[in-house]
């Protein structure tokens, strides 16, 4: 060391250290933010092409289609056209595909969030018997595969006249959804503050009450986080509807893969099929995200 490094007083040296540090951690966080910032914007730009490239291929002919790429759309805008589309609405295989996994999605989406709810309450402040032991059994259900309890399912339905029919794929979504939504809804539930609930009750709040006007309110954004979850598994599966299905029940995934494999070249139904059957799961989650972030955070602070 020095004689002039050993002159600077100690308290002078620490507050230059100091001011550099703070110095840098500006610049830092000024170069980072921005950096961050076009970074998650290139990323989000890269993940909307495959869909604006299937928007505007489902917005071309099939001459057009086979001739060039989506891309040349930017310089002749003139091949837009609505035919595909109102091909589509002449196909009644794809249209009624879309109702039945509407008629799949929506009820097991609802029956999971609904019935998850009150099993995760009454898993949190409700006292029964065995209440732990059972709560360990509904989260050891969460181990087991899809995969294993396809063929038994399938015998099952098949013995009581299930199979192949859209309420026999509701009810299997909704089994294998509400391990998940319990132990989902259970955890957050049980961070609710005792003070409030036992407040409710001297208030003279019965359970049922105390559920539909303290807990669902609170519980909010983890409600919605699991039906988004729940929507989007059920809309986009296809293993569930190949094993449960049959002509006339099965969803928009199966009868996709089914025209891809029988009518390769009928691309001018398939391109705004598989847009309409991407675009309604963007448009739920966007729509609840500010939901999903909410209970995603609350879950972490937690």
């Amino acid at each position: 060391m020095t004689t002039e490094a050993r002159s600077v007083p100690k308290a002078d040296h620490v507050a230059v250290v100091r001011a550099r540090r703070s110095l840098g951690a500006r610049l830092a966080e000024g170069v980072g933010g921005g950096l961050v910032r076009v970074f998650l914007i290139v990323v989000g730009l890269f993940w909307l092409v495959p869909t604006i490239g299937l928007l505007l291929s489902s917005l071309r002919s099939p001459s057009d289609m086979s001739a060039s790429g989506w891309w040349t759309v930017f310089s002749k805008p003139s091949q837009l056209t609505v035919e595909s589309y109102q091909k589509l609405l002449e196909n009644s295989d794809i249209t009624n595909s879309l109702l039945n996994t509407v008629l799949i999605t929506v009820p097991a989406t609802v029956l999971v969030v609904v019935i998850g709810s009150l099993a995760g309450y009454a898993f949190a402040w409700m006292e029964f018997p065995g209440r732990d032991w059972w709560f360990l059994g509904v989260v050891g259900l969460l181990v087991v595969p899809v995969q294993v309890a396809l063929i038994p399912i399938a015998e099952l339905f098949g013995k009581i006249g299930l199979f192949g029919t859209v309420f026999g794929v509701v009810l299997f979504h909704t089994g294998f959804g509400l391990p998940f939504a319990v132990f989902l809804l259970r955890n957050f539930f049980a961070e609710i503050p005792r003070e409030l609930l036992e407040a409710a009750r001297l208030d003279g709040a019965g359970e049922l009450r105390l559920f539909t006007r303290v807990v669902l309110p609170l519980g909010g954004p983890a409600i919605a986080s699991l039906g988004i979850f729940q929507f989007l598994w059920v809309w986009n599966d296809m293993l569930v509807a190949l094993v449960f299905t049959k002509s006339g029940s099965q969803p928009i995934t199966v009868v996709l893969q089914t025209q891809v494999r029988q009518f390769g070249n009928n691309i001018d139904v398939l391109a705004p099929g598989a847009f309409i059957s991407m675009v309604i799961p963007l448009a739920v989650f966007f729509a609840f995200q500010r939901q999903f972030v909410s209970g995603v955070m609350a879950g972490a602070v937690k």
